[in-house]
């Protein structure tokens, strides 16, 4: 018996397996639409043959509107007298390499096992391309790019990430292109520089910018950051502050109160004191220090200036709303025209069109209207539903056209008669009736009182976006009436703002009333 077991072993160790099957290579591409994953798989398709290798190349069609990546898969080996049997499709843990055309794309490759620390380089791009449901989502529903980057670098056997798009970008080209070079510094395909950008080059479009990305990316691999390459603007340069002496007298009286609040509420104060002066003027922002101040002298060092803090921010935010003018002047601004011409690669030989889209409903024209004249017209239910006809339509308006232009300059030209205009005496009433609301809680529930004053998150936007932010707002506030005095009552009000957060119909926050109305 023992005999035949030591045979049976033996037998089994002399056993080996096909060699032609450890030879082949197996690279998936995750790529949305617009991101160049064809091309790339095209380009890499094209080295293999060229290379005397045996390629197979297979696709598989993402879902439409950013739910989903389309894959392609690559596997390839050394041409033979016998051709192996390829897949058509990745499986989990038999990836060599796997190319993510961005960040989200390369958690989805981890969570779906094509990473395994064993075998698998990993090449993606830092950069985001928001999909569909982190848009939706009232609140910020932004995945954070940290945590995919930590498990990144425990899955990967190998691992590069950069801001391929960036590098693309400023070469004029697309990510595929950086990608490719970064595929090409990695060293996991047997294959030489040249061989690489020779595929480039055969396709004939986009040639030179295709190889500028290409080179530029093998630099920044062979020579990365010191820094995470997700945190990358973390020490941003200070924002100049630059304007005539009478105004930059005011702003440097107003920087210089600030420095005399407590230590711990300083940062805060300065970028919202930016925001407020950036929306109207350094008046405005007077009056922003001034209610600041105020908060500060019921705060408690005790709690580390909590509730001060999370005023300085919202506050500013509150004071900084979105009505036509502010949206005119931020469509106007050289910066995101600039911005927009970067990112979309525009030179001298082409133009640049951009539509913006309007949907303007009667309330936001009645805002605009001097204070009395516009509650005396929007209390006839009848001119606004007049007014409404003729105004609340979709429009698109061609900004980069002069007439549309002129349209919104001499728009957010306004801004002086702004605090003259209904809609701010209905956002200022609304602030002072929020801020006394959680300052009436201090000193005796005094984390209600903090509660009270995240719940502004809640508003934001224009239009139809900031009808539905008041009135979850509204109804999160009503919710607090029903459990002051209870010694959990901050948390069912964080519970009940996390619930507002959650889908835009505010369905999760009608459920969670009920919920404290049942305990209450």
């Amino acid at each position: 018996m023992e005999h035949k077991l030591n045979l049976i072993k033996k037998e089994l160790t002399a056993t080996k397996t096909d060699p032609r099957v450890d030879q082949i290579l197996k690279l998936a591409v995750m790529a949305v639409g617009g991101q160049g994953g064809g091309v790339l798989a095209n380009w890499i398709d094209k080295l293999c043959r060229a290379q005397g290798y045996a390629c197979q190349a297979t696709s598989v069609a993402g879902v439409a509107q950013r739910t989903g990546a389309t894959i392609y898969y690559i596997e390839m080996a050394p041409m033979s007298d016998r051709l192996p049997v390829f897949s058509l499709a990745p499986a989990a843990g038999d990836v060599d390499i796997l190319i993510a055309s961005e960040m989200m794309e390369v958690g989805r490759a981890i969570t779906r096992g094509f990473v395994t620390p064993d075998r698998t380089t990993l090449i993606g791009s830092t950069h985001r391309a928001l999909a569909v449901s982190e848009k939706t989502v009232p609140g910020d529903g932004i995945a954070a790019s940290s945590e995919v980057f930590a498990a990144a670098e425990i899955a990967a056997k190998k691992l590069i990430l950069l801001d391929m798009e960036e590098i693309a970008i400023n070469a004029k080209s697309v990510v595929s292109a950086s990608l490719f070079g970064a595929l090409a510094a990695s060293e996991a395909l047997p294959f030489p520089h040249e061989a690489f950008e020779e595929s480039i080059r055969s396709s004939g479009k986009g040639v030179e910018a295709s190889l500028c990305a290409f080179n530029n990316a093998i630099k920044a691999v062979k020579n990365p950051p010191l820094k995470n390459p997700i945190n990358k603007g973390g020490d941003e340069e200070e924002l100049k502050i630059v304007g005539p002496e009478r105004l930059m007298r005011e702003w440097k009286d107003l920087i210089s109160e600030i420095a005399l609040m407590p230590k711990e509420i300083q940062k805060m104060a300065n970028l919202g004191l930016k925001k407020v002066v950036d929306f109207q003027n350094t008046k405005y922002g007077r009056e922003y220090i001034k209610v600041l101040k105020e908060i500060i002298s019921q705060d408690s060092a005790n709690k580390s200036y909590s509730l001060s803090i999370q005023s300085a921010k919202h506050i500013a935010n509150a004071m900084a709303y979105d009505d036509i003018i502010r949206v005119a002047d931020l469509k106007t601004r050289s910066k995101r025209t600039a911005r927009i011409q970067k990112e979309m690669g525009v030179t001298k030989d082409n133009r640049l069109k951009i539509t913006e889209y309007f949907h303007p409903r009667a309330e936001e024209v009645v805002g605009l209207f001097p204070k009395a004249f516009g509650k005396w017209f929007e209390q006839s239910s009848k001119r606004m539903k007049q007014l409404d006809k003729m105004v609340n339509k979709g429009r698109r308006i061609r900004s980069t056209s002069l007439p549309a232009f002129l349209t919104l300059y001499l728009l957010a030209g306004l801004r002086g008669y702004r605090t003259k205009t209904l809609r701010h005496e209905v956002e200022r009433i609304h602030r002072e009736e929020w801020i006394n609301k959680f300052m009436s809680f201090l000193p005796e529930q005094y984390d209600l009182a903090v509660e009270i004053v995240k719940c502004r998150r809640l508003i934001k936007g224009y239009s139809d976006t900031h009808v539905r932010g008041l009135s979850k707002f509204d109804r999160v506030i009503s919710g607090a009436k029903l459990v002051t005095g209870r010694e959990d009552a901050a948390q069912w009000i964080e519970r009940l703002r996390e619930a507002a957060l959650l889908d835009e119909q505010g369905e999760a926050l009608d459920g969670a009333l009920k919920t404290i109305k049942t305990i209450a």
